[in-house]
């Protein structure tokens, strides 16, 4: 595997660990009452970076070692817990399939490429 290919799932990995820190902490601020309106903004201060920063980690921005090491001691996760690859929980094989190939396709592609991938889907779920 290149270098190249090596940082890429690094990055992925990262991102949808990150992702999936945020959904966590999501849930356990649903499940106590606290509302919705600023979830973001409260997990950005909880990771000790400014909403932009998550904002741009979420959408594209990579999420460098230092970076990594910092989201996981806030989460109390241990090290190195962002760059390990976790399987999907609840999906069917077929359900984690899509995902996959739809990622790949949502990754590929730029914003109208993404906008037409959205219209297509939401035609779909109109059909049935």
């Amino acid at each position: 595997m290149s270098k190249t290919a090596i940082l890429n799932n690094i990055t992925v990995t990262r991102r949808r660990n990150a992702l999936a820190l945020f959904q966590i902490y999501a849930e356990e601020a649903l499940a106590a009452g606290i509302p919705p309106k600023g979830m973001e903004q409260s997990f950005a201060k909880k990771l000790e970076i400014s909403p932009s920063m998550w904002s741009q980690i979420k959408s594209s921005r990579p999420i460098g070692d230092k970076m990594a090491r910092q989201m996981e001691q806030h989460c109390g996760k241990p090290s190195g817990w962002l760059d390990e690859e976790r399987e999907s929980v609840g999906l069917t094989p077929a359900e984690q399939q899509f995902l996959a190939i739809a990622l790949q396709a949502w990754r590929s592609t730029n914003s109208g490429g993404r906008k037409a991938l959205r219209d297509l889907l939401k035609k779909s779920l109109m059909r049935d």
